[in-house]
């Protein structure tokens, strides 16, 4: 009798011909422990379709890219990163009070604070400024207490009448020096001596952080070939699996070297502040010593109010814009409600005014006063993994970001040198580079410093971002 071939028993031919003894059969039930689902039944005749390519269905998926566009990266030796950054030039001071003096003067006082004290000289001629009813008032001081608990002087107002009388409020008031009136042949000693300004730095400091990041892949699953043909945004491209889970992991690093150095916080928990003091990114700079613009709605008043506020700061020229993406359509469609073509129709194009050309809507750079902004999106504001999934209460909407430089004595390069306000600094000396480090370790792979059957690939990296005149930077924040 002959023998029927049953499972197990199946005969390749040496041509392509379908027959009862050489074909696979589909499961459709799941496989057992161990076998993958739907295969495991080598009993149907036709195999499944299968596409080789993997589907790219989030386009790249990397985020980092902002502070390559706006900043640098040196080198540093030390713990500890510390920067000094130039207080106002001018003499003046907020939240004074004022009260009634002997005759038609008035005595202001100066509210004691942490590195405030009274440097203003007898003969000064000074405003006064009531920021509650906007009344102001000159005078020259007439006797000034230097260097006691409660620092005040007396000022005679040139009105003839005192503060109180010329209406101004009791507190909150601000007073600037803006000359001196001395009499013929008079001497600068005695009464009349001047007080000598030293100027005062406010110092800055920020520490580097180490990043760490390893992917793990046994010998055995090296030499496993997998049925996907994968591309990563790094350009690798291949069948083995595991160089595209080692190239995900470097690319999430990467983008981890950026993140971290934007959302960084320092660590005030006392009992870990000093194992892992953590890092100021860029967002706990800005909040600390820069300017939040909160409940944001891109129009022309709030926005010159911004630029207000920039004239009392730096006033640098250019400014980079970094905005998520619902702010970027604020803007544009503010910038569009300017424009005549918005107003009266459609705007077809720039030089032959044709229907045909396309219609750009999206404005890269504009001009505002004295200040030209350059307009981008950025993704990590607009990606659903980050900060794109956060909206309305306190979530980042954007930054403004000055587009200038400072002038500082480098000590590893002994000479002045011009780096930008946000730039990255990561330890390095002659004998290690730690601004991105990756090595292997294990028996596979390449590696063979260890008894491991594995091939581990470590990557670190240690740095802080060094924001300077953060007075200058705005963030935009959500209601």
């Amino acid at each position: 009798m002959a023998l029927t071939p049953q499972f197990g028993s199946l005969v390749p031919t040496q041509v392509p011909q379908l027959l009862s003894t050489n074909y696979l059969q589909w499961d459709n039930n799941g496989g057992g422990a161990g076998v993958p689902e739907n295969f495991a039944d080598f009993a149907q005749q036709y195999l499944p379709e299968i596409y080789e390519a993997e589907v790219e269905r989030y386009g790249n998926r990397t985020l980092s890219g902002f502070l390559k566009m706006v900043g640098a990266e040196m080198p540093m030796t030390s713990d500890q990163v510390i920067w000094s950054e130039q207080n106002r030039l001018h003499i003046s001071y907020d939240g004074v009070s004022q009260a009634d003096g002997a005759g038609t003067t008035s005595v202001i006082t100066i509210p004691v604070a942490d590195g405030v004290s009274n440097v203003i000289s007898v003969n000064d001629t000074v405003v006064v400024l009531d920021p509650a009813n906007g009344l102001e008032a000159k005078g020259i001081v007439t006797a000034s207490t230097i260097g006691a608990a409660a620092p005040a002087f007396t000022i005679q107002p040139f009105a003839g009448t005192s503060l109180t009388t010329q209406g101004l409020s009791a507190t909150g008031l601000k007073v600037f020096v803006y000359g001196s009136d001395y009499a013929k042949g008079s001497d600068v000693v005695g009464a009349n001596a001047r007080t000598s300004i030293n100027p005062v730095l406010t110092q800055y400091h920020n520490s580097p952080i180490i990043i760490r990041d390893q992917y793990v892949v046994s010998g055995s699953d090296t030499a496993q070939i997998g049925w996907v043909n994968v591309a990563t945004e790094d350009g690798t491209d291949g069948y083995l699996w595991y160089l595209k889970a080692e190239s995900e992991t470097r690319l999430r690093f990467e983008d981890y070297l950026e993140m971290a150095m934007v959302e960084g916080e320092l660590n005030e928990v006392a009992a870990t502040k000093f194992t892992n003091p953590g890092t100021q990114g860029l967002f706990a700079a800005i909040q600390e010593r820069g300017n939040v613009q909160t409940a944001f709605t891109p129009n022309l008043t709030e926005f010159d109010a911004i630029l207000k506020n920039l004239d009392t700061q730096g006033a640098i020229e250019e400014n980079m814009l970094f905005l998520n993406r619902e702010t970027a359509l604020g803007f544009d469609d503010m910038l569009a409600t300017l424009s005549s073509g918005a107003e009266g129709g459609t705007a077809y194009g720039l030089f032959e005014n044709s229907a045909e050309m396309a219609l750009n809507l999206g404005f890269s750079g504009f001009r505002r006063g004295s200040y030209d902004f350059y307009k981008t999106d950025w993704k990590y504001l607009n990606d659903a993994s980050t900060r794109g999934a956060i909206n309305g209460t306190n979530s980042i909407e954007g930054v403004l970001v000055p587009a200038g430089t400072s002038t500082v004595y480098d000590q590893v390069l002994g000479t002045n040198i011009r780096r930008p306000f946000l730039h990255v600094r990561y330890r390095a000396s002659q004998t290690d580079d730690r601004r991105m480090k990756s090595w292997l370790t294990g028996s596979v792979g390449g590696a063979s410093n260890s008894t491991l059957d594995a091939m581990e690939v470590n990557f670190l990296s240690e740095r802080c971002l060094i924001t300077q005149a953060a007075n200058n930077f705005v963030l935009f924040k959500g209601a």
